[in-house]
C-alpha cells in the first residue's frame, strides 16, 4: 500500500480476489460460450448446409426383418458425388441400384416381369423364366426366379464379363452362350431365349415356360415407374429446394407413404397382387423445385421411359436427357430423327452389334419401353371398377379403338426426351477410375457412361441446379473387362487422365 494509506485487511485482499476471479470466469464463460456457438454453426455447416446434404452422425434404426430377399428390392440410396458437385457446381446424384440383392437396377425389373407373369397365368410356379441378356439382368431373374420357385434358362453373348456368368450359374440357372450377331439373324441371344420359352410350352403347356422380352416388355418401364420414380422424387425432396431459376408456378405434388407402393402388401399377403404406384397432387401453387434434370443411357429404354413419366407427372419441367454409348444409334434418333450411326454403314460393322466395351446399354434398334419415352406408346391401360385398378399393356390400336389418348394409357405424341449426349469408351473408363481415387466409388461400365451424361448436362445447365443419374452396378462384376488393365490396353484405353480434362465437348 502507498505510504501513509492503510494496508489491506485479509478481508479486503478476499474481496478482490473474488472480483478477479469473477470477472475471469465470466470473461471465460463467455469466451467459451463464443467458441461452442461458432463449432455449432460450423457443424451444421458441414453437415446440413455447406453441402445441401445431412451426413449420418449416428446409428440409424436398422430396416425391419424381410420376409423374402424380394422384399430387399428397391428402396436403394442416392449418393451426391462431391467431386463432380464441386467442379460443376450442381448437386451431381447417383441412384444407387448396385444396392439392390442381386446388385443391378435389373432387380427391380427382374421382379416386375415375373410377377406379372405369375399374375396373369402366363407363368405357373415351377415353369422356367427364358431370357436374351447381357448378363445383369440374367442374374436379377436367376435370383428372383428361384425365389419364386420358378426356374432360369438364360442366352447371353459369349463375349460377356465371365463374372455374370459364373452368378448366373452360381444360383442355378441354365446358360445358353452364342456367338454376337445381329437381332435378325436366328441366332441372336434374344432370339435364342424366345425359342427356348417356346419350346417349354410345346412340351409341357401354357404356364411351364414364359419368355421375359425385357426389350418389348412395358413391365420394364412400368417397374421403374411405379418403384425408381417415386423413390427418386421423396430423396431429392429430402435435399430441400434447389438453387434460384425458373420461378414458374407449378402444381405442388407430393407423395403419402400410401402412394408409393414398396411391396408391403405382398409381405403382409404373400397372394396379393402388386398395386401400380399412384400419386396425388395439391392444389396449392408454388415455385418451389427440386429437381431439375434426369438422365441416363438406355439399352431396353424402360428404367428412362419409368422414370421419366413419373417425374414428368411430378413437375412438368423436369428436363429428361439421353446419354449415348459410342456405336449406339439412339443419339442420333433423338437429336436428327434418324436412327442411324456411321457403325451401320457398309464395311464399317465390327464383331459386337455396336463397337463399345461397356455392357447393357446402346442400341440400333427402337423397343417398345423405349417407345414410351418417344411418347409413341402408353404405358398402361385402365379398366376402372368401384374396388380395384387394373393395369394392362396398351397399344396404340386399343387407345384409338376406345377414344382415350391419357399420358398413362396411350402414346401422347409428345416426346418425354428434351436431348441427348454422347459418351465414349474413353470417357467412361476414364469417369470410372477417377471417382474410385476421388469419390471411392467403384462402378461398373453404364454407370459411368451415366455418369459422363450426368457431368455434362450439369455443366450444360450451370451452377444451382440438380441433376440425378443411376449407378446401374459396382464394378465387381467388370473385373475381367472394364476393370482389367490389359483388356484396355488392348483396346488402346489404358487411363491417363489426372482430373476431368478427358471429358469431351
Amino acid at each position: 500500500a502507498p505510504r501513509g494509506q492503510p494496508g489491506p485487511t485479509r478481508g479486503g485482499v478476499m474481496e478482490s480476489h473474488a472480483r478477479t476471479t469473477s470477472f475471469v470466469i465470466t470473461g471465460g464463460s463467455a469466451f467459451l460460450g463464443a467458441i461452442a456457438g461458432a463449432c455449432f454453426v460450423a457443424a451444421r455447416w458441414y453437415f446440413v448446409d455447406g453441402f445441401g446434404v445431412t451426413r449420418k452422425t449416428q446409428q440409424q434404426s436398422p430396416p425391419p426383418v424381410s420376409l423374402s430377399v424380394l422384399d430387399t428390392i428397391g428402396n436403394t440410396p442416392m449418393i451426391r458425388i462431391q467431386s463432380l458437385s464441386n467442379h460443376t457446381g450442381c448437386d451431381v446424384l447417383i441412384k444407387c441400384e448396385f444396392a439392390n440383392p442381386g446388385g443391378s437396377v435389373k432387380d427391380r425389373v427382374a421382379l416386375k416381369i415375373i410377377r406379372e407373369a405369375l399374375a396373369s397365368g402366363d407363368l405357373k410356379p415351377g415353369g422356367v423364366v427364358t431370357e436374351g441378356t447381357a448378363g445383369s439382368t440374367g442374374v436379377s431373374i436367376a435370383m428372383v426366379a428361384n425365389a419364386l420357385g420358378c426356374e432360369a434358362h438364360l442366352s447371353l453373348p459369349d463375349d460377356a464379363a465371365e463374372e455374370k456368368t459364373q452368378l448366373m450359374r452360381a444360383f442355378g440357372a441354365t446358360v445358353e452362350p452364342v456367338r454376337p450377331v445381329s437381332i435378325t439373324h436366328a441366332e441372336h441371344f434374344v432370339n435364342v431365349a424366345r425359342r427356348r420359352a417356346a419350346e417349354a410350352v410345346a412340351e409341357n403347356g401354357k404356364g411351364s415356360g414364359m419368355f421375359a422380352d425385357q426389350f418389348e416388355n412395358l413391365a420394364n418401364a412400368r417397374a421403374h415407374h411405379d418403384g425408381t420414380g417415386p423413390e427418386i422424387w421423396e430423396q431429392v425432396k429430402g435435399l430441400g429446394l434447389v438453387g434460384s431459376g425458373d420461378d414458374t408456378a407449378i402444381e405442388d405434388t407430393s407423395l403419402s407413404t400410401r402412394d408409393v407402393d414398396n411391396s408391403s402388401s405382398m409381405r403382409k399377403y404373400p397372394g396379393a397382387k402388386q398395386s401400380d404406384a399412384k400419386y396425388t397432387t395439391k392444389q396449392s401453387k408454388t415455385t418451389r423445385r427440386f429437381v431439375d434434370a434426369f438422365v441416363c443411357a438406355c439399352g431396353t429404354g424402360g428404367t428412362l421411359a419409368g422414370v421419366a413419366l413419373f417425374l414428368k407427372k411430378m413437375d412438368k419441367r423436369v428436363q429428361i436427357f439421353l446419354v449415348d454409348p459410342q456405336g449406339s444409334s439412339l443419339y442420333n434418333k433423338i437429336t436428327r430423327g434418324v436412327l442411324y450411326t456411321h457403325h451401320e454403314a457398309e464395311g464399317k460393322r465390327l464383331r459386337n452389334p455396336f463397337d463399345t466395351i461397356t455392357e447393357g446399354v446402346g442400341i440400333n434398334r427402337l423397343t417398345r419401353n423405349f417407345s414410351v419415352a418417344l411418347g409413341d406408346e402408353g404405358l398402361f391401360e385402365e379398366h376402372e371398377d368401384e374396388t380395384s385398378h387394373t393395369f394392362r399393356d396398351n397399344s396404340r390400336q386399343s387407345a384409338r379403338s376406345t377414344g382415350k389418348h391419357d399420358e398413362n394409357t396411350s402414346g401422347s405424341n409428345t416426346p418425354l426426351i428434351s436431348g441427348a449426349f454422347k459418351a465414349s469408351d474413353r470417357e467412361a473408363v476414364e469417369m470410372s477410375r477417377f471417382l474410385a481415387k476421388r469419390d471411392g466409388l467403384f462402378l461398373g461400365s453404364s454407370s459411368c457412361v451415366n455418369i459422363v451424361g450426368a457431368t455434362k448436362l450439369a455443366l450444360q445447365l450451370g451452377p444451382g441446379h440438380r441433376v440425378v443419374t443411376i449407378a446401374c452396378d459396382g464394378g465387381g462384376r467388370h473385373l475381367s473387362k472394364f476393370w482389367s488393365a490389359e483388356y484396355l490396353e488392348k483396346h488402346g484405353l489404358t487411363p491417363v487422365a489426372r482430373g476431368l480434362e478427358f471429358l469431351e465437348t
